[in-house]
């Protein structure tokens, strides 16, 4: 049979005239992804059916492609099982919670899937009907998780083949506006749901650090980033993201003592992150004077959520000092300007959406989106600390510095839209490892080689140093 693939919300990739993918995708991000981010020869050869909420999303995202099509879809659709089975491959760039739907589908109808996200639970547990379809189910290779394996997995198996040991194991990455784009008080811009990048960064992480498990509750989070040196230019904070101790496992080094994942932002985000925090903005608990209301004003809602006696300015600033204890009056200066900038002091009106953090993004999203002309930065690095025979000891960095194109395409697309691409095509061109029945991840070697050699050849590749 020939091949085909389906897209649900995300990109593609094949190399022969009778494969096709399915693309399902849910978002304006993964759109980006889908578009632009193929090589020349995946363009001018594979049929791509590019599908979203609505036909008129889709059809500019197939547009730049010579076989593509595209359709209304979601995972709710009652057609799903039908587009599902007439491909080859679906691509499945749906939040993260709608992959077991798909991959259902793809189970009932025989078809492999490949997803950017990481190997859930709930798509664990599917594992077993995965094999007994003996379709292959491959996750992460995005760029966070996805590129960070395919260079960890490269040097760690390179270390052990030399007689080395990885003693300590850090990897950061973040997803980040240029810095001459960081032109506001969080220094940070939206690509995709900015409920989805705040709640990132109220999340409970766990690490390990000198053989001991160290865990950090959510609401401590942001106070943890400390500044991190990559690159001369930029001033990067850093932070534990999530729980880091299974990839001691994951990537095969019982002798670390320390491992740590984590996100990068710039200085002065987390603080004020933090304090929308303290104030409640991140709440996610529906309420009640937050549904119908159209008259409400911003600073009316601030005296809300903050518990203050009353409206004006001086009321609302000394009940915020109250609740963010700031370190000093420049921090504090620094952040009422900020939520002075957001409008939340001002009698402009809102718009409630049922809860706060809904309501603040419903602000975030007009202020903190890119703008024609502006461009995005990826910046990834890996830290090794290696002990040779003989205890001596050397550091190793692998480092991804990728912006993107003005009035092109974003570095975030490029790096995870390529990945996903290649990743895609070398399961459609038969690689063995990317077609063994159950869920996959890069881990291992035979995964991620293929992946990082293909993905290098479209000019995405980590630079390694040792220091």
């Amino acid at each position: 049979m020939g091949s085909s693939v389906a897209y649900v919300n995300g990109a593609v990739y094949v190399d022969e005239f009778d494969q096709n993918i399915l693309n399902v995708d849910d978002n304006i991000y993964d759109a980006s992804c889908s578009t632009g981010t193929y090589s020349n020869q995946v363009r001018a050869m594979r049929r791509v059916e590019l599908s979203c909420r609505t036909v008129t999303t889709a059809q500019p995202l197939a547009a730049d492609h010579p076989r593509a099509t595209s359709i209304a879809l979601d995972v709710s659709s009652p057609d799903l099982d039908t587009h599902v089975a007439s491909h080859d491959v679906v691509i499945s760039l749906v939040p993260f919670v709608h992959h077991p739907t798909v991959i259902r589908a793809a189970i009932r109808g025989k078809t492999n899937v490949v997803t950017t996200s990481y190997v859930s639970p709930a798509i664990r547990e599917l594992e077993a009907q995965v094999k007994e379809a003996r379709i292959t189910v491959l996750n992460e290779v995005g760029v966070d998780p996805g590129v960070d394996h395919l260079y960890a997995i490269k040097t760690i198996d390179e270390v052990h083949s030399k007689g080395g040991k990885v003693k300590e194991f850090y990897s950061f990455c973040g997803g980040l506006p240029a810095p001459e784009c960081s032109d506001n008080p969080l220094r940070f811009k939206f690509s995709w749901s900015p409920r989805g990048a705040l709640l990132s960064q109220h999340n409970p992480a766990s690490f390990l650090q000198d053989g001991k498990v160290v865990s950090i509750p959510n609401d401590e989070l942001m106070a943890q980033a400390k500044p991190y040196h990559i690159i001369d230019g930029y001033s990067f904070v850093a932070y534990p993201n999530r729980d880091s101790v299974p990839f001691r496992e994951f990537y095969g080094i019982p002798e670390a003592e320390t491992v740590v994942r984590g996100s990068l932002r710039y200085e002065g985000n987390p603080e004020f992150v933090q304090a929308l925090i303290r104030m409640g903005w991140l709440d996610t608990q529906e309420r009640n004077w937050l549904s119908g209301r159209e008259d409400v004003t911003l600073k009316e809602l601030l005296r809300r959520a903050v518990g203050a006696d009353s409206d004006e300015e001086g009321a609302l600033i000394s009940r915020i000092q109250e609740l963010c204890a700031f370190s000093n009056d420049e921090e504090m200066e620094r952040i009422v300007s900020g939520l002075r900038w957001i409008g939340l002091f001002s009698d402009r009106k809102a718009t409630p959406r049922g809860n706060l953090l809904d309501t603040l993004c419903a602000e975030l999203e007009k202020l903190m989106s890119f703008q024609p002309g502006e461009r995005d930065l990826v910046m990834l690095q890996h830290k090794f600390v290696i002990e040779w025979k003989g205890g001596k000891k050397k550091t190793i960095t692998s480092t991804l510095e990728l912006l993107g194109d003005t009035n092109g395409y974003s570095g975030m697309a490029k790096s995870v839209g390529v990945t996903c691409g290649v990743a895609t095509q070398l399961m459609l061109d038969g690689e063995p490892a990317l077609n063994v029945a159950g869920v996959l991840a890069p881990y291992k070697a035979e995964i991620c080689d293929p992946i990082r050699i293909a993905l290098e050849s479209e000019g995405i590749k980590l630079i390694e140093r040792t220091i």
